[in-house]
């Protein structure tokens, strides 16, 4: 199976975060179900590893709602032209704050992969606003982006 830690986590958020599911398996539980699934040890600690690392984040806190973000080199070759505008997109529509701007992007940086796709990006932003209190509103937007252009390709 050729699997990344989307997969898993795409998983996770489909049959856990995103329902009503009264009581959430503990993580051992967790893992030999993913093992059940498919996955490979390997792909499901790094997915853990990632998750475990977006609960101990610390968000920045910015002074001005009126930001800039500059790009550093390993950003702009990791995150495309698309990509970075996407985030902007979501920040204009106060989907993202500044905060959890960054929080994305410093998750879409951990990710082993070279160049992060649009797709990953989309799943990574809605995962970061699920780890934060009190944002339904932008997690249904951001679930409606996902699913809206999901359906309208299976069209």
């Amino acid at each position: 199976m050729n699997e990344d830690i989307f997969d898993v986590l795409i998983y996770l958020f489909e049959n856990y975060m995103n329902s009503e599911v009264e009581a959430t398996p503990d993580s051992d539980e967790l893992k030999t179900e993913l093992k059940e699934a498919g996955f490979t040890n390997n792909c499901i600690n790094k997915a853990f590893d990632w998750l475990d690392s977006l609960a101990l984040q610390e968000a920045s806190e910015f002074k001005s709602p009126k930001n800039f973000r500059i790009f550093c080199t390993e950003e702009i070759h990791k995150l495309d032209l698309e990509c970075r505008d996407f985030l902007l997109f979501l920040e204009r529509l106060s989907i993202l704050t500044p905060n959890t701007r960054e929080l994305v992007i410093d998750r879409a940086m951990a990710i082993e992969e070279s160049l992060i796709s649009i797709e990953e990006l989309k799943w990574i932003a809605l995962i970061v606003l699920l780890s934060q209190p009190d944002d339904e509103v932008a997690i249904a937007h951001m679930e409606n982006i996902i699913y809206q252009e999901a359906s309208a390709l299976l069209n």
